[in-house]
């Protein structure tokens, strides 16, 4: 089995070729950053755009490197939502373009259902259930992942994600995007304990997440404190925030085989040291994605349509773009966070 994975959720372009035995036969992947820099973020329009110039000869460039043709391919999987919807759109009209033409099978893949499935590209071993902590730019949840497609939402952020924090303090010190990678680099050569930040919902029964306060915290702490003590205080709020309410979520993770940490947030190495600690006193195994699967890529796309692909579940060529799309529609809305849970 091959599947085709086009990414285009948000700065990210990608195109990758995986095979069902989880081998990565071909990459390819254009960032942004140049361009959105000059505004401290990620501008849609500008993003939009650099999808559109550059999704065909990603695609174009993955399938040379595989040495493969498109009638080789099985399925096509595009990132259907959630994200930017320009960018979302130029991802998924390009899978349908082609399933289309080839006469392929579509697979619309939800972008967190490709974090959540792609620690199992890496690891084999990896059975469900599992305890997942999907942290990044955009989300902080904790899932219990109980199978393709089905997740139960176990807590969830009631305003700010973890890597929108991350971006914010990098802006508010000046120390350039993207934010989360700045921040970790700054935070090496501070002290985690000089500034005193809060830890929201630390300790609290309430089983969800919230970066908010901790985010407003930082810029009132700016110009009383060097840049990198505060980044490094920062990080470690954020871990201890994490790390608390995983330790709460994992009272209710029945039957969890693991606890798993995915998204772009996983990336940084405090936090990934943390919930391997975490795992270890509570006796379960720790899995975690290699770096470069824990940002946004096409190989986690490839991977997700080839479990959806395997288990029956395509979809028509009129299925829609979402801007919004909750992995489990069923959770519990919590107050603040609306449509982002």
């Amino acid at each position: 089995m091959l599947i085709l994975g086009l990414e285009s959720s948000c700065d990210e372009t990608a195109a990758a070729l995986v095979s069902g035995d989880r081998h990565v036969l071909a990459h390819r992947l254009a960032g942004q950053e140049a361009a959105h820099r000059p505004y401290g973020g990620v501008v849609p329009e500008i993003a939009a755009r650099a999808h559109v110039e550059a999704l065909e000869p990603l695609i174009e460039a993955a399938l040379a490197d595989a040495g493969v043709s498109l009638d080789r391919v099985d399925a096509i999987a595009a990132t259907a939502g959630p994200g930017l919807i320009g960018g979302v759109m130029v991802g998924l009209v390009t899978g349908k373009a082609i399933a289309h033409a080839v006469g392929k099978p579509l697979v619309a893949v939800n972008h967190l259902e490709g974090h959540a499935l792609s620690p199992r590209l890496s690891d084999p071993d990896l059975e469900f259930p599992y305890l997942l902590l999907l942290v990044s730019g955009g989300h902080c949840q904790l899932l219990l992942v109980e199978g393709v497609g089905r997740y139960r939402r176990l807590a969830t952020t009631i305003d700010d994600a973890a890597g929108e924090a991350f971006d914010k303090t990098a802006k508010l010190l000046g120390l350039g995007f993207p934010g989360g990678p700045a921040v970790e680099r700054a935070a090496a050569l501070g002290n985690p304990n000089a500034v005193p930040l809060p830890r929201p919902l630390v300790g609290s029964k309430e089983p969800h997440f919230s970066f908010a306060g901790l985010k407003s915290a930082v810029a009132r702490a700016v110009g009383q404190h060097a840049p990198e003590d505060i980044a490094a205080s920062f990080q470690q709020a954020v871990v201890d925030c994490l790390i608390d309410r995983t330790r709460r979520a994992l009272d209710r993770a029945d039957g969890a085989t693991a606890l798993v940490v995915a998204g772009g947030v996983a990336a940084n190495g405090a936090v990934r040291g943390a919930l391997e600690r975490l795992a270890g006193e509570s006796g379960l195994r720790f899995v975690a994605p290699p770096l470069w699967l824990c940002t946004d890529n096409a190989a986690m796309i490839a991977w997700a349509g080839a479990e959806r692909f395997v288990a029956g579940l395509t979809d028509p060529l009129d299925v829609p773009a979402r801007a919004r799309w909750p992995l489990d529609p069923a959770a519990e809305a919590v107050r603040g966070a609306g449509v982002k849970a």
